[in-house]
């Protein structure tokens, strides 16, 4: 993801956005000091991908406020404040990210009503993904309750960082794994296509646009009790049998 950036910097493809709508009583400020609480305990949040030495390094930056962008909405007319809401919202996911100076979080809360409010936390992939903003939200639920107990944080100290995980990855990699690893994958892959092409006749183009879209389909009651078994008998997931099945079609091509 650094050397992405490093190619087009700039870029919001990697921008993790986690958006939530609220109803009911809220207390903006115990949601900023939750938010303060998560970015001290998880050192990724803090980190910053500078270059020294010709190399990329991480950089943690000590525990630092984080201001949560408000913006009071109450003032256009109620039937026009979710679409202007979604305009910002979609402006905020949009903006990039500065690896070098970070942070690498940014979080704003817009204000629909008396109890009706739109919150968006916004990430780089760099330091985040789905499963870990779900365990963020867990948390910034938790604390958020506590605080609003007059209560301290029931959250537990971190005993590792993600930065010590990727040191001993690092460090089990390089006694031998990876070659090994390295070594298999070069045996079964060997004499497979170097490009799939999926638009022969189109060609393919020089840059990317990151143009995208989703196809929907159904599939028969039948069929999917049958890849279900299917799946079970070979201790698989589900998503794993259609992924399967996918991979087929492309080979196809």
């Amino acid at each position: 993801l650094w050397f992405l950036d490093q190619v087009e910097p700039g870029n919001a493809l990697y921008n993790v956005p986690y958006l939530v709508r609220l109803t009911g009583a809220l207390d903006a400020s115990l949601l900023e000091r939750g938010l303060e609480e998560i970015v001290r305990r998880h050192e990724a949040l803090r980190t910053r991908f500078v270059m020294q030495d010709d190399e990329p390094a991480q950089v943690i930056d000590s525990s630092q406020p984080v201001p949560l962008a408000f913006t009071d909405l109450t003032s256009w007319p109620a039937e026009d404040r979710l679409e202007e809401a979604r305009r910002l919202v979609l402006s905020e996911i949009q903006q990039s990210f500065d690896l070098e100076r970070g942070p690498l979080l940014r979080a704003s809360l817009f204000h629909l009503g008396p109890e009706d409010h739109s919150f968006v936390l916004n990430t780089h992939h760099i330091v985040s993904d789905r499963w870990s903003l779900g365990v963020l939200a867990d948390e910034l639920a938790a604390l958020y309750e506590a605080y609003l107990r007059g209560q301290p944080s029931p959250l537990p100290e971190l005993p590792v960082q993600y930065a010590d995980y990727a040191l001993w990855q690092r460090q089990y990699l390089l006694g031998g794994a990876l070659d090994r690893q390295l070594a298999y994958w070069k045996q079964h892959l060997a004499g497979a296509p170097a490009l799939l092409n999926l638009a022969p006749g189109e060609g393919r183009q020089r840059e990317e646009n990151f143009w995208g879209g989703v196809h929907t389909l159904s599939l028969a009651p039948e069929l999917v009790a049958g890849l279900r078994a299917l799946s079970a008998r070979h201790r698989v997931t589900f998503f794993m049998t259609l992924l399967a099945g996918f991979n087929v079609l492309l080979g196809y091509h």
